[in-house]
C-alpha cells in the first residue's frame, strides 16, 4: 500500500520539480543564520526582564538549569530593548516564508516508510519531528502574541521559553548534523541535482525555476519586513506597519496621543479611586512606611527624561518627554540615601500578570528612572497611567508599571 500513487508516502506522489538538495540547502543556510538570531535576541528578551531578581517577573514553573541568568540588565543605551525585541519579532515575522518553504521543500521524508530502519534512523526522525513540531509551535505562538491573539492553553511566557529550548536543541543538532553537507551543495552550485530523495523520480513540467522560487520566497519576505519593521521604529514609519496591532496612526493626538498596550478600562481601573481625594502612594523602606498625595509628589523636586516604550510584542514608542519624581530620591524619603535598592512596584490594576513588578537597584539609581506624573508637558491621562507610573530607561514596556499605588523599597 505504501507504494499506492495516491498515498503520500510514495515516491511518485511528490512531482515537483522544484523540490532538490540545492533548493532545501539555501533555505536551510538562511534559517540556521536567522534562527541564531532568533534564539540569541530570546535570551537577551528574557535577560531584560531581570528574571532571578523576584518570582514576579518570571514565574516560569520547574525552569531549572534553563533559567540561568548571565547579567543585570543595563540602563542604557535606553533603545537596547527597543533595537533587541524589535529586531527579534521583526525577523521572526520576516522568516515565516523561508520556514513554510523550507518545511515544504522536505516533506516527502515525513512520509518515509518504514519510520524507523535503525536506533540512529530513528532517533534521526524523532529529532525531525522536534524540530518541525518546535519551528511551528515557536513561529506560530511568537505571531499569535504580536498580533495580540490571546488564544494559547496557558500563559503565553512559560509556553514560548520551554518551546524555544526544546525547538533549539533539535534545530542545533539537526545543523550539526547537515550545515557541513548544505554548504558544500551550495557551494557547487548544482544545475542537474544528484540522487537524493527530495527530487521527484518523475516530475511535473516546470513553471518556475527554482531561483525563481527563491526569489518568491525572499520576496514574501521583504514584503512582511516591509509591513512589520515601522512598529518597531517608531514615528512616522509606524503607518508602514500595516500588518501590526500598533502600526498605522497613532491612537490620538496631543502630548498622551502615544501607543499605548492596555487602556484604564481594559485594566478595570475606576477613576474613582485615582482621584486627589482617593489615591495615595504608599511608599515602604527601611525607615518605615509614608503615604503620599499627588500634591505632595508635585512638590518634591521634579525631573525629566526623555525615553521611549518598548514591548515585548515588538513595538515601541518615539521617545517622550516624562517629568516626575526620580525613583532614588523616593528610595530615600524611607531610610535608603545611600545606595539605591531593588524596588517592588504594585499597581491598581488587580488582574493581569504584570500588575506587579521588580526593579534592580541599578534601575533605581539611574537618575532618569521616574516615577512619572506627566508626559510632554501635560498631565499623564488615564490610559497612560494617571496619576503616576514607572519609566525606566531599557527596561521592557511591562516593567514601566502604570496606575502604581505601591513602592516598597529593599533587597528582593
Amino acid at each position: 500500500m505504501r507504494d499506492h500513487p495516491r498515498l503520500p508516502t510514495a515516491p511518485g506522489f511528490w512531482r515537483s520539480p522544484l523540490r532538490g538538495p540545492w533548493f532545501t540547502s539555501v533555505l536551510g543556510l538562511v534559517l540556521l543564520a536567522g534562527i541564531t538570531v532568533l534564539f540569541v535576541t530570546g535570551l537577551v528578551s528574557y535577560a531584560a526582564y531581570n528574571p532571578d531578581l523576584s518570582p514576579v517577573n518570571d514565574t516560569t514553573p520547574d525552569k531549572g538549569v534553563l533559567g540561568f541568568y548571565l547579567f543585570a540588565w543595563p540602563v542604557g543605551p535606553v533603545w537596547l530593548y527597543r533595537l533587541t525585541q524589535g529586531v527579534h519579532v521583526t525577523l521572526g515575522i520576516t522568516l515565516v516564508p523561508v520556514l513554510l518553504a523550507k518545511l515544504w521543500s522536505v516533506v516527502p521524508r515525513l512520509f518515509t516508510l518504514p519510520p524507523a530502519r535503525s536506533l540512529a534512523h530513528a532517533l534521526e526522525r524523532l529529532s525531525l519531528l522536534l524540530l518541525v513540531g518546535g519551528g511551528l509551535f515557536e513561529f506560530t505562538t511568537g505571531v499569535l502574541n504580536v498580533q495580540l491573539a490571546y488564544v494559547f492553553p496557558g500563559s503565553f511566557y512559560p509556553l514560548h521559553f520551554y518551546g524555544a529550548w526544546v525547538f533549539f536543541a533539535a534545530f542545533v543538532a539537526h545543523a550539526v548534523l547537515k550545515a557541513p553537507a548544505a554548504v558544500r551543495t551550495v557551494r557547487r552550485r548544482l544545475r542537474a541535482e544528484p540522487e537524493s530523495d527530495l527530487v521527484a523520480p518523475s516530475p511535473d513540467p516546470p513553471t518556475v525555476s527554482r531561483r525563481g522560487a527563491l526569489w518568491l520566497v525572499g520576496g514574501g519576505s521583504l514584503l512582511l519586513f516591509l509591513t512589520t519593521v515601522g512598529q518597531s521604529l517608531g514615528g512616522p514609519f509606524r503607518r508602514t506597519a500595516l500588518l501590526a496591532p500598533h502600526g498605522g496612526a497613532d491612537p490620538g493626538g496631543g502630548p498622551n496621543g502615544f501607543q499605548i498596550n492596555k487602556t484604564a478600562a481594559y485594566a478595570g481601573i475606576d477613576a474613582a479611586e485615582t482621584g486627589a481625594e482617593a489615591w495615595r502612594l504608599v511608599v515602604t523602606g527601611r525607615t518605615g512606611t509614608v503615604r503620599l498625595s499627588r500634591a505632595e509628589l508635585l512638590r518634591l523636586p521634579q525631573h525629566s527624561s526623555s525615553l521611549p516604550i518598548a514591548c515585548v510584542e515588538g513595538w515601541s514608542t518615539a521617545d517622550q518627554w516624562w517629568r516626575g519624581v526620580r525613583l532614588r530620591d523616593l528610595a530615600a524619603l524611607v531610610g535608603h540615601d545611600g545606595e539605591a535598592p531593588d524596588v517592588f512596584v504594585e499597581s491598581l490594576q488587580r488582574h493581569g500578570a504584570f500588575r506587579r513588578a521588580a526593579l534592580r537597584a541599578n534601575q533605581v539609581a539611574d537618575g532618569r528612572s521616574l516615577l512619572a506624573l506627566s508626559v510632554n508637558g501635560e498631565d499623564l491621562s488615564m490610559d497612560h497611567g494617571h496619576p503616576a507610573r514607572i519609566i525606566v530607561p531599557a527596561a521592557p514596556g511591562v516593567l514601566n508599571t502604570k496606575w502604581v499605588a505601591r513602592l516598597t523599597f529593599g533587597d528582593l
